[in-house]
């Protein structure tokens, strides 16, 4: 039986949770698997924990978490991934749109060699305020990070366990898992999955989300290429500012000095003149920067982990030079092949 961690966040979800275990439960029997569903209740404040704690009581294979109050979608997964052992791990929603049936076909992507597969909801069963800032929003992820997915927001995918020894979420960089993955050598795939109409409550998601997915894009993006080298991006745009002030300062002094020296040459007076503000904020501002990036850079140096700086995909050879120190990112020798075997 092939083992599976299903973790499906929930809040106020309290209608759709029976029938989601039972299809969940059916796709297990209909292709021998063996399930374990982690329901992490977010705060609800419906009847969603007494549905988790019956279906609990009745099905060992439920495990029920429940938060104090709303901590987020990022919370309640690493929850999940925090209590999952099974060498798959499986997301979705609590409301019934993302189909159980789509598993084994999920699971078939997984096992060509992946190590995420995310849904694609090819035919969206929402509204066109939410579909198209969407496909917005994956065209530009695509193209800032290189992780080319046509469905960043879907929250159906599928992972490899030992992806969540070294991928860390907080915030709502959900989303980005796929993308950082990709970042520390785990291969990234998709699948076209049917998505369907919400049956139950309501969409949890507003306009905000828009603004919060740019600004967590921003994030992601200089996590995953300036995380360890943060002088890079900031060092280069400050140079490049302090550089360009320094030759307008450069201009106004030659300016100023021949002033002098030339009889008859009475120039405008330079603190009237733009240029010399323009000068002196690039010079302020590209040394700030320049400032910033070496601060980061000293954070960087102190802080790192060796296990950050690289990820093992196996180890070959006698077992007694295999290390035994260096991170939490070290797997047993032949780890790579023996999931893919699976």
């Amino acid at each position: 039986m092939t083992p599976i961690t299903i973790v499906v966040p929930v809040l106020n979800e309290s209608e759709s949770l029976v029938e989601l275990h039972r299809q969940l439960h059916a796709t297990a029997t209909n292709n021998d698997y063996r399930i374990r569903i982690v329901f992490v209740d977010d705060g609800s404040t419906d009847g969603t924990w007494r549905t988790i704690t019956d279906l609990a009581a009745k099905d060992s294979s439920v495990l029920g978490i429940r938060f104090r109050r709303n901590f987020g979608k990022a919370a309640a997964l690493t929850a999940g991934f925090d209590v999952a052992e099974d060498p798959y791990v499986v997301t979705m929603d609590g409301d019934l749109q993302d189909d159980p049936g789509e598993l084994p076909l999920m699971l078939r992507k997984l096992n060509e060699g992946f190590d995420v597969v995310s849904g694609w909801k090819v035919d969206r069963q929402d509204p066109w305020h939410k579909t198209l800032p969407s496909k917005v929003f994956n065209k530009l992820v695509g193209w800032l990070t290189g992780v080319k997915l046509h469905d960043h927001n879907c929250g159906f995918k599928i992972y490899r366990r030992e992806v969540f020894d070294e991928v860390r979420i907080y915030g709502e960089l959900h989303r980005f898992v796929p993308v950082l993955a990709a970042a520390r050598g785990f291969k990234v795939g998709e699948v076209p999955v049917n998505h369907r109409a919400r049956e139950f409550g309501h969409s949890k998601y507003g306009v905000t989300r828009i603004i919060k997915g740019l600004l967590d894009l921003f994030t992601v993006k200089f996590i995953t290429g300036f995380g360890q080298r943060p002088q890079h991006l900031l060092g280069a745009t400050g140079l490049v500012a302090f550089l360009f002030g320094l030759v307008l300062l450069g201009y106004l002094a030659v300016v100023w000095i021949a002033s002098r020296l030339i009889d008859g040459w009475d120039p405008v007076h330079l603190h009237q003149t733009a240029v010399l503000y323009y000068a002196l904020a690039s010079f302020l501002i590209g040394g700030q920067f320049l400032s910033v990036g070496l601060l980061g850079e000293m954070i960087t140096a102190f802080l790192i982990r060796k296990a950050d700086m690289y990820s093992v995909a196996e180890y070959s050879g006698p077992h007694e030079q295999v290390p035994r120190t260096g991170g939490p990112h070290r797997p047993p020798m032949n780890a790579a092949r023996e999931s893919h075997d699976r």
